[in-house]
């Protein structure tokens, strides 16, 4: 089985949890059922790669999801050279590994959500504000994390059987409730994922 090293759930065992199972949940949706991998919430990043590269050189089928924190080429998908130009990073793809088990969330997790606005929508109930978020969102990959934070924020402030976006409090509720087929068509790094996983 191939094990899926995601970053998410930070240093909480309760979050690393709900990480997990809404990866699981998520992945399901995407049609992977009898494809699954074991997700592996690893928390921070630099543990996820750690994971990977351990998991890597002990011979085990193993694949990363991390955020890639900025705005990365959607032509080129080229995830090791991306992550060896990050100032903070600079990682170097593990010996034994190539570019297909190495996947980006772009630019992070949330980016996914605007893909699916129906989804928060049901979540936040009815004073989320959707068409704010439809004016100003052309490509959610290209929508700097500083941004997408602020547009969440401002979306969601106003609700009121929801506090606005929190990070650890909604997101991984909100991963568990995304249509996976929109998140495909709206991110060509998350059909990427998919494709590979399914291939396996």
């Amino acid at each position: 089985m191939v094990k899926l090293f995601v970053e998410g759930g930070g240093n909480h065992k309760t979050l690393r949890t709900e990480c997990r199972k809404s990866f699981t949940i998520f992945l399901i949706k995407a049609g992977l059922s009898g494809k699954m991998p074991r997700v592996v919430a690893s928390g921070p990043r630099s543990k996820a790669y750690d994971d990977f590269c351990a998991a890597v050189k002990n011979q085990e089928h193993a694949m990363m999801l991390i955020d890639s924190e900025a705005v990365a080429e959607i032509t080129s998908y080229h995830p090791w050279s991306i992550l060896s130009k990050n100032k903070t990073d600079k990682w170097k793809k593990p010996e034994g590994s190539s570019d297909k088990h190495c996947h980006l969330m772009v630019v992070c997790m949330e980016s996914w959500f605007l893909a699916d606005l129906d989804a928060l929508s049901n979540f936040y109930g009815s004073n989320f504000n959707k068409n704010d978020l439809i004016k100003k969102i052309n490509n959610i990959e290209n929508t700097p994390k500083e941004l997408l934070f602020d547009l969440l924020e401002n979306a969601t402030k106003k609700c009121k059987t929801k506090s606005k976006y929190v990070k650890n409090e909604h997101s991984f509720k909100l991963l568990a409730l995304l249509n996976p087929k929109k998140v495909e068509a709206a991110s060509g790094w998350a059909k990427r994922l998919f494709d590979e996983l399914k291939n396996l």
